[in-house]
C-alpha cells in the first residue's frame, strides 16, 4: 500500500536492508506494480552516466499481461527522497503481444540504437481458450522485435534459426550483438541447450536481423548475468531441471565479435541456500547480485526471506564473496499462492548497486519535506 507502483530504492547498511518507496514527478504516468517485466539500461551516449530505465511487459496486479513500454528517468535527489519521471511509450507498426518472462536489450549500429525484444510468455489466444484452462500461458512465438524509440516504430522478424519459444533466458547484449542462451519452453518442458547470436544491422534504409547458432550454450532457466568488466559477465543461479538448482557458475567474455563461455570456481554456498527448494534474486550492477531464498527453509518462521549478497569478481581476481545472511522482509502474500521456479523470479533492479546512496544526515531541510501532490499514488478504474 506505501508504494502502488512497486518501485524502491534498496538501502543495504550494516546487514540490514531498508526499502523505501520510490516517487514520481506530476507530469509521470501511472506505472503500475508490474511482475517479471523485461528491463534495461539506455545510456544518453558514451560519455554520460545518466541512464534511462526501459520497461516493457510484465503481469499486472489481477495478472493481466502488459504490452505497454515504459521510460523511466531520474529527474532529482536528496538525502530523503529521490524523484522519478515515468513515460508510456506510443509503440506502432508490429506491436510485440502482452508477455513475461522475456527480455530486452539495447543494440548499437552506425551511430543508430534500438531495442530487442524476445521471448516471454503470454496467455493462451482467446480463441482457443476454454474454461477449463482460461488463463493457462504458452510460448510466445519466436519473433525478433526491433524498437525505434525515437519514433515508435516496431517491426518484427522471423529467423528460420529460432524455431521454438523461450522464456527466462539470459540475453547478453555488446555493440551490434545479442547473445541468448538457455530458456525454458514450456511446450516442451524442457531448457534449451542452444546459443544463438543475433547481429543488428542499422544503416540509412531498413534494418537487418540475422541469427547464427553457436555452440557451447547452456541449459539453464531463470539464471543471473552481472558485468564485471566492459566485456566479462557471470552466470549465476537459475535451474537446470524441475526439481534441480544450478549451483555452478560461468564467466562469460565477449570481444571482438566472439563469446567465450567457461566454467569457474563458485562460491562457498552456505547449507541453506544448497537445499533450498527455490531461490530467487537479481543484477544490482557491477558485479553483486541479490539472492533470496523462502524462510520456511530455515524452520523459523513461515512468512519470511532471507537474503544474500554475492559480489562476483572479475577474472583476474577469481576469487568470489558470499556475505552471510543480511536480512529478512516479511512476506506479503500466502506462499502457497505463488508459482515456483520460473515464476518465481520477481525482484528487477535496473540501477547500479550504489547508484542511490546517500549518506543519512538527520537535519532539517526544507526541501526534503514530502509534497502529497507527488506521492506517486494513482488509482485507476476500467469498465
Amino acid at each position: 500500500r506505501s508504494c502502488p507502483t512497486g518501485v524502491f530504492l534498496l538501502d543495504i547498511k550494516e546487514n540490514e536492508l531498508k526499502m523505501k518507496p520510490a516517487f514520481f514527478s506530476n507530469d509521470s504516468c501511472y506505472l503500475p506494480p508490474l511482475r517479471y517485466p523485461a528491463i534495461c539500461k539506455l545510456r544518453g551516449n558514451a560519455e554520460s552516466d545518466e541512464y534511462q530505465y526501459i520497461i516493457h511487459g510484465g503481469k499486472t496486479p489481477n495478472n493481466d499481461l502488459s504490452n505497454k513500454i515504459y521510460v523511466m528517468s531520474l529527474i532529482s535527489k536528496n538525502s530523503k527522497k529521490t524523484t522519478f519521471q515515468c513515460i508510456e511509450k506510443d509503440l506502432c507498426g508490429d506491436v510485440p503481444e502482452a508477455r513475461y518472462g522475456h527480455t530486452i536489450n539495447i543494440v548499437h549500429s552506425q551511430g543508430k540504437s534500438m531495442s530487442v525484444i524476445f521471448g516471454g510468455r503470454s496467455y493462451t489466444p482467446l480463441a482457443q481458450r476454454t474454461t477449463e484452462k482460461w488463463n493457462s500461458v504458452v510460448d510466445c512465438l519466436p519473433s525478433v522485435f526491433l524498437v525505434d524509440f525515437e519514433f515508435g516504430c516496431c517491426t518484427s522478424y522471423i529467423l528460420p534459426e529460432l524455431q521454438d519459444g523461450l522464456a527466462f533466458h539470459v540475453s547478453v547484449a555488446r555493440n551490434d550483438t545479442i547473445y541468448i542462451l538457455g530458456g525454458h519452453s514450456i511446450q516442451s518442458n524442457t531448457r534449451s541447450p542452444s546459443l544463438y547470436k543475433l547481429k543488428v544491422d542499422l544503416p540509412l534504409g531498413s534494418p537487418a536481423v540475422t541469427c547464427t547458432i553457436l555452440p557451447g550454450g547452456i541449459s539453464v532457466s531463470s539464471a543471473i548475468v552481472t558485468q564485471t568488466s566492459d566485456t566479462e559477465f557471470v552466470l549465476v543461479g537459475g535451474y537446470q531441471s524441475d526439481n534441480q538448482k544450478r549451483l555452478v557458475c560461468n564467466t562469460i567474455v565477449l570481444e571482438d565479435s566472439n563469446i567465450q563461455i567457461v566454467e569457474r570456481e563458485s562460491p562457498d554456498w552456505t547449507p541453506d541456500i544448497k537445499h533450498c527448494r527455490m531461490w530467487f534474486g537479481s543484477d544490482m550492477g557491477k558485479g553483486s547480485v541479490l539472492l533470496g531464498i523462502p524462510g520456511g527453509n530455515k524452520q523459523l518462521i513461515s512468512d519470511v526471506n532471507y537474503f544474500y549478497i554475492l559480489r562476483c569478481k572479475g577474472e583476474k581476481d577469481k576469487e568470489e564473496e558470499l556475505t552471510a545472511q543480511i536480512c529478512s522482509q516479511t512476506l506479503t502474500e500466502d506462499p502457497t499462492d505463488s508459482t515456483p521456479f520460473e515464476d518465481s523470479e520477481e525482484f528487477c533492479f535496473s540501477a547500479e548497486a550504489n547508484r542511490f546512496d546517500v549518506d543519512y544526515i538527520d537535519t532539517y531541510h526544507e526541501d526534503d519535506e514530502e509534497d502529497e501532490s507527488e506521492t506517486g499514488y494513482w488509482i485507476t478504474c476500467s469498465a
